[in-house]
C-alpha cells in the first residue's frame, strides 16, 4: 500500500508500446512505470506484479473494448488491486461516460498532459489507499465483536452491535432509542463509520429543547435577508452533510409545523433554505434518536406517523447501563485509565468494595453518569487505587448494605445470589430461559435458587425497567 510520500507504482496497460515508453519517461521522480500489453486479466493479475494505480489505454484494448472493460471490471472485484485511470480520445464522450460507469476512477484525454497526469495518479493511489484502510478496519471491528468507541460485552450490547453491523452497508434510515446517555450519538457515528458514506462528513444537531425557529434554520441554512439579521447566505446542517450521515438527537422535539419539511427531506431528497425558493439536493443518509415513545406522540397526535415511518426503518434500542451490569467494571476501568493519562494521575483502578457500590448502583444518568464519577473520583484521588470515599454519596449511601464479606465463601455466595438475581429478572422470571442463559441444568439451578433462598418477591431487589423488546427491523 503506497504512502504519498514513497513512490507510486503505476502500470501502463496498452498496444501502444511507444505511448507507454514515453509516458514512462515523462512521469518522472515519485512513479514507478511498467509497461504491458497483456489485455488478459487473469494472467495480468497472477503476473506477481503489484501496483497501486494501472493506466490504461482503451483506443488500443487489443482492437476490442469491450475486452478493456472487462479487464476493468475484474480488477475492480479485487478488493485490493489498483485503482484504474483511462486514456480516452477528447471527443469519444460515450467511451468516457462508460468507464465511468465501470467504476475507474478517472478519465484522462489523449496525449495526455504531463502536470494533470501525475495529479490524478496522486489523487487516485490516495483513494484506493484510503478505501483499503477502511476495509481492513472495518474487518478488524466485524472480527472484534464490537463497534468503534462503544465497549460492551454484555448479550444484550452484542445483539445492538450485530444489527448495528447488519445495516451499516444498507443505505436506510435508522432510528435509536433509549434512555439519555446511554451512547446514542456513539452508535450513529460508528453506522457511519462502517457504511459507505465512511469518508463522507458526520454531522451531528440536537434538535433538544430549542425553538423551532432556530432547529429550521440550523438544519436547512437561509439566503441572505431571509430575516431580520440574515447578512448572508448560511448552509444548514443537511447541506453540510452532503454525501454523509447526519445524525438528528431528539427528533421527537420537532414541532409539528416542521415535521412536514423533514418529511420531504427523506422522501424527495431535495429542500430550500430560508428565503430561497431553489431546491438543494440531500445527499445523505438520516440516522435519528430519541430518548420519547415516538409510538405514544403518534397516537396523540403530536408526531406525524409518515414522518415516523420514514424515520424507524430499522430501530435500534440502547439498554440502560442496569440493564448490562456486567459492562460496568469494563466501562469503569476504561474511563480511570482514560483520565489518569489525562489528568496526569497515579489511578489504575477502583477497590473491591468499590466496584461493587458501582456495580450495585442503579445509574439513572447511565453512562455519562458513570464517566462524570470516574472523572471526578480520578481528579480528586492520589492514589493508585481508587476507594468508596471518593465516591458520591449517592452511591455511598447506596452500598451500605451490600458491603462485601470478610468471609471468602460468603462473598462466593453473594455473588451467585446477585448473579442468579439479575438473570431471573432479565428472563421474566422464567427458570428454564434463565438456565439456558446461565448454561446450567434447569434441575441445578432450582436447587441453587433453595440454597441461596431467593424469593419471588426478591426479583425487585436490584431495580430493573420492564424488559424492552429485541431491536427489529420494522417494513
Amino acid at each position: 500500500m503506497a504512502e504519498l510520500s514513497q513512490e507510486i507504482h503505476v502500470s501502463l496497460l496498452s498496444n501502444d508500446r511507444g505511448l507507454t515508453d514515453a509516458i514512462a519517461r515523462t512521469l518522472g521522480p515519485g512513479f514507478i512505470a511498467r509497461c504491458s500489453s497483456d489485455w488478459n486479466p487473469r494472467q495480468w493479475l497472477s503476473s506477481g506484479e503489484s501496483c497501486d494505480v494501472v493506466l490504461l489505454d482503451l483506443r488500443a484494448a487489443a482492437g476490442d473494448t469491450e475486452c478493456g472493460l472487462s479487464f476493468i471490471d475484474t480488477i475492480q472485484r479485487n478488493e485490493n488491486g489498483p485503482a484504474a485511470v483511462v486514456l480516452c480520445d477528447e471527443d469519444d464522450r460515450d467511451l468516457m461516460a462508460k468507464v465511468l460507469d465501470h467504476g475507474v476512477y478517472d478519465t484522462v484525454q489523449n496525449p495526455p498532459n504531463m502536470i494533470e497526469l501525475r495529479l490524478i495518479l496522486r489523487r487516485a493511489c490516495k483513494i484506493q489507499t484510503s478505501r483499503r484502510e477502511i476495509r481492513r478496519l472495518n474487518a478488524m471491528l466485524r472480527g472484534s465483536g464490537s463497534l468503534p468507541g462503544i465497549i460492551g460485552g454484555a448479550p444484550r450490547m452484542q445483539e445492538v452491535f450485530a444489527l448495528a453491523k447488519k445495516v451499516a452497508p444498507c443505505d436506510v434510515n435508522v432510528l435509536i432509542t433509549g434512555e439519555t446517555g446511554t451512547g446514542k450519538e456513539l452508535l450513529a457515528s460508528a453506522i457511519h463509520h462502517l457504511s459507505s458514506r465512511a469518508a463522507g462528513p458526520f454531522v451531528a444537531f440536537s434538535c433538544a429543547n430549542l425553538p423551532e425557529t432556530l432547529i429550521e434554520d440550523e438544519l436547512f441554512g437561509h439566503e441572505k435577508g431571509a430575516f431580520t439579521g440574515a447578512s448572508g447566505i448560511r448552509r444548514g446542517r443537511l447541506e453540510a452533510a452532503d454525501q454523509g450521515t447526519v445524525f438528528l438527537d431528539e427528533v421527537g422535539d420537532i414541532g409539528l409545523s416542521l415535521q412536514p419539511k423533514l418529511l420531504r427531506v427523506l422522501q424527495a431528497r431535495t429542500f430550500e433554505r430560508l428565503g430561497s425558493n431553489t431546491s438543494v439536493n440531500a445527499n445523505i443518509r438520516l440516522v435519528s434518536a430519541t430518548n420519547r415513545n415516538l409510538q405514544e406522540m403518534v397516537q396523540q397526535g403530536t408526531f406525524r406517523e409518515d414522518l415516523f415511518y420514514r424515520l424507524n426503518v430499522v430501530h435500534i434500542h440502547l439498554p440502560a447501563l442496569r440493564e448490562r451490569r456486567d459492562d460496568i467494571p469494563l466501562l469503569a476501568q476504561h474511563f480511570v485509565q482514560k483520565f489518569a493519562e489525562l489528568f496526569h494521575k497515579r489511578a489504575k483502578r477502583f477497590s473491591r468494595s468499590a466496584m461493587l457500590a458501582l456495580e450495585e448502583y442503579s445509574w439513572p444518568g447511565n453512562i455519562r453518569e458513570l464517566e462524570n464519577v470516574v472523572q471526578r473520583a480520578v481528579a480528586l484521588s492520589d492514589r493508585t487505587v481508587i476507594d468508596t470515599d471518593l465516591l458520591p454519596d449517592a452511591i455511598q449511601e447506596n452500598c451500605v448494605n451490600l458491603k462485601a464479606s470478610d468471609s471468602y465463601e460468603d462473598e462466593v455466595r453473594q455473588f451467585k445470589r446477585r448473579l442468579v438475581l439479575r438473570t431471573l429478572q432479565a428472563c421474566g422470571g422464567n427458570v428454564v430461559e434463565s438456565a439456558r442463559t446461565l448454561g446450567v441444568a434447569r434441575g441445578y439451578l432450582h436447587r441453587l435458587i433453595n440454597q441461596l433462598e431467593i424469593r419471588g418477591r426478591e426479583e425487585n431487589v436490584i431495580p430493573y425497567p420492564e424488559k424492552p423488546g429485541r431491536p427489529q427491523l420494522v417494513a
